[in-house]
């Protein structure tokens, strides 16, 4: 398959109409009459079908032969599209119902049928009856998104079962097509039904004089997959935003990614404005070690001339097509020549700004050279805004703001433009390296709209698989359900008194929902149910195999709800404001360990190790579990996924099951604990010691030596440090204890 150009138009075929059956003779005999009639209902039948369908018989796949494209001639009396519905929402001008009614087989990932499928109109040749002008021009990139769709997984043959619609009318470029004719061929297809989920790709909108920045074609209630949106013609879940697609760099073959960059700013857009272009000029006289501004070289030949001339209709000039002439472009003031795009690689920052089109070709050249672009077009909707995180690799300053720009990147650190070139790198192999990629991409992000059920996070679309990130597996919501309620899991050896105590308080907390009492005195079986207190809430006692520290974060089947509170059994200070409050504290940071007791850990330079510290300090980087919050998930995941031997180490020495946990959890969220109320240390009314334990020089040593064992297996310091405390809102405030919620929080 060979294109004679660029935009090369494809020379149609005439399309072979089926003949209308002739009008048969009444027949005498009824069963031969009903016979027939079903007969010729079916072959009516048949024949609506293949007429509605374009020729394409329902479910054989789309043939993308160019050999024999049929023509559709379209008269003056023909319906035209409405106007594009400025207002559209998901939630009005989608329809759902289509989607979802896949029909699958026992091999598809899908079996459910929860995945977009996509319907291809064949390919057609619209003409006008009068000049047999053709609507739209074939070109090679819109033959490529449309063999892309079809040979995705997405791609249906039948119309039937179809969620999205494509068009085979290009109108990538708004200034090769006939807008009104356009619309016409819209209005014609057999399921446009005013353009309800029908994709149109456009990568060039507008034409002069206004230059709109979406394309000027009746689509009604089409969704637009469009490069160069602003803020007030982007509608928001419901048009996608891509790249304007520079065809030029899947050709071009990029040197290594070096290092070194010898320029800060590197400025080779041509079609900027002349107010902007003379604030760059006055910038390289200031900074001329950091920056390269590029422009048109004054000896260029008459077929470059030729090709730039285009920047005069506000696009950005392409690169030749056959590859032959080199663009040159010359720095200012001086006159050097740079070969481009190879230029692009000696910035560490690029320039993107508006011309007369807001989308740019030189944003997707810029980010294949590695080169940090610089945005300066006010309200443009970047590509694919809505999925990735643009802050982490791009600039965006105000176009007002131009003069100011050189000191602006002075300010980025080395760190911080490591992490925006890496990151560069990532999203743009993933998404946008090939006009493949982006469609690809266009497909995944409807596919999460559609059904967000199944939808990819932040982190996937952000993130790359080959780095190392900590990630928040729970997937909960911004704030947890406050109905569940807590279950309390209550780890005791043989303190019945205090455990009696302490179930009594718990049982008066209103967002308890349950109580287990985890009985891990193996030579000694627990009182009989009836001994323990009277309470209004499910209680149930677990007599455990062993005795093991690591039992009070067992996933026991009994505990339905989401949070789970591990106290000790001698904790019978805390009030029930201070527990309820805690629960509150949690439902907002369901990711997070929180609780009361907290603790911190300290570098030793003596040492040169970590030590454990329970002094008051201002910051903490633990919670201790002996009265704390954490969600059920983390129970899980410390009994069958805890690193190397830790779990067995904690249950041999008895000790330090909290740390664990704390270091779990900041492994993995790379959050620190939530300290609640200002309740540091407790007191024990059956000790002779106000911490047990923790006043004893040798027990807390062992908890150092803890914490430096825990860091070498995880081969990191996982804890994060916080200076950090919640307390109720009103908590000191001189207000009436009628406004305050939680009166009944405990002082030091």
């Amino acid at each position: 398959m060979t294109f004679p150009s660029k935009y090369s138009f494809i020379k149609p075929q005439t399309l072979l109409l089926l003949p209308v059956p002739k009008k048969q003779p009444i027949v005498r005999y009824p069963y031969v009459v009903a016979g027939g009639a079903t007969v010729l209902l079916l072959a009516i039948v048949w024949l609506v079908a293949s007429l509605r369908g374009g020729g394409e018989t329902v479910g054989e796949r789309l043939s993308l032969d160019l050999a024999d494209i049929p023509q559709l001639v379209l008269d003056k009396e023909s319906e035209l599209a409405r106007a594009r519905n400025r207002n559209c929402s998901y939630w009005d001008c989608f329809n759902v119902y289509r989607c979802g009614q896949r029909t699958t087989t026992l091999d598809d990932d899908d079996a459910d049928g929860e995945r977009i499928s996509i319907y291809v109109y064949p390919l057609k040749e619209y003409l006008d009856a009068d000049s047999k002008r053709p609507a739209a021009q074939l070109s090679r990139e819109f033959y490529r998104i449309v063999q892309t769709i079809v040979n995705s997984p997405y791609y249906t043959a039948n119309p039937n079962e179809a969620c999205l619609f494509l068009p085979t009318l290009d109108t990538l470029n708004q200034n090769r097509i006939d807008t009104t004719l356009v619309g016409k061929a819209l209005a014609s297809l057999p399921h446009w039904e005013n353009g309800e989920n029908h994709l149109i790709f456009n990568f060039i909108p507008g034409n002069k004089p206004d230059y709109s920045t979406v394309l000027d074609v009746n689509t009604d209630r089409a969704i637009i997959v469009g490069a160069g949106f602003d803020s007030w013609t982007f509608r928001t879940d419901f048009d996608v935003s891509v790249p304007v697609y520079s065809a030029a760099l899947e050709d071009y073959r990029w040197p290594e990614p070096s290092s070194d960059r010898t320029v800060l700013l590197v400025a080779a857009q041509l079609n900027l404005y002349p107010r902007q272009f003379r604030i760059l000029q006055e910038l390289t006289y200031d900074y001329p070690n950091e920056m390269l501004l590029l422009q048109r070289c004054p000896t260029a030949t008459a077929k470059v001339d030729e090709m730039l001339d285009i920047t005069q209709a506000g696009d950005e000039p392409r690169h030749p097509p056959t590859g032959s002439l080199e663009d040159i472009r010359c720095n200012f003031p001086h006159g050097n020549e740079h070969d481009y795009p190879a230029v692009l690689g000696t910035g560490t920052f690029c320039l993107v700004a508006r011309g007369v089109r807001l989308g740019q070709p030189i944003l997707l050249e810029a980010m294949a050279a590695g080169c940090i672009p610089v945005v300066m077009a006010d309200n443009y909707v970047l590509p694919f805004a809505d999925l990735l995180d643009w802050e982490l690799l791009a600039v965006r300053l105000h176009e007002t703001n131009l003069h100011t720009i050189v000191p602006v990147l002075r300010a980025i650190s080395p760190e911080r433009i490591a992490e925006m070139q890496a990151q560069i790198r990532s999203v743009y192999h993933r998404y946008f390296a090939t006009l493949d990629r982006i469609v690809l991409t266009v497909l995944e992000q409807l596919n999460d709209r559609i059904f967000p059920h199944r939808s990819r996070t932040y982190l996937h679309w952000n993130v790359g698989s080959e780095t190392r990130v900590t990630q928040n597996p729970l997937f909960l919501p911004l704030i947890a359900p406050k109905a569940q309620g807590f279950t309390a899991v209550i780890l005791t050896y043989d303190r019945l008194e205090s455990l009696y105590i302490l179930i009594q308080k718990l049982a008066t907390v209103p967002s308890l929902q349950k109580m287990l009492v985890v009985w891990n005195n193996q030579r000694k079986a627990p009182p009989h149910p009836s001994l323990f207190p009277k309470i209004g809430k499910p209680f149930k006692i677990i007599q455990t195999a062993a005795n093991r520290l690591s039992n009070r974060f067992y996933p026991y089947e009994e505990i339905e709800t989401e949070a789970i509170l591990t106290i000790d059994d001698d904790i019978v200070m805390l009030t029930a404001d201070e527990l309820d409050f805690g629960y509150e504290v949690w439902r907002e940071y369901p990711d997070r360990i929180v609780g009361f007791p907290s603790r911190t850990h300290v570098w030793d330079n003596a040492t040169g190790r970590w030590r454990y510290e329970s002094e008051w300090t201002n910051q903490i980087s633990m919670v201790l579990t002996g009265a704390a919050f954490h969600h059920k998930y983390w129970s899980y995941l410390y009994t069958h996924a805890m690193p190397g031997n830790i779990k067995e180490w904690v249950d041999e020495h008895m000790n330090c099951e909290d740390i664990a946990m704390n270091f779990l959890v900041s492994n993995i969220t790379n959050k620190p604990p939530i300290k609640v109320a200002p309740r540091k240390k407790f007191k024990c009314p059956e000790c002779t010691n106000n911490e047990m334990l923790s006043a004893d020089l040798n027990h807390m040593t062992e908890r150092s030596a803890c914490i430096n064992r825990f860091a070498e297996i995880y081969g990191t310091m996982p804890l994060r440090t916080v200076e950090f405390r919640a307390d109720p809102v009103l908590f000191k405030d001189n207000f009436p204890e009628k406004l305050k919620r939680f009166n009944d929080i405990g002082s030091l």
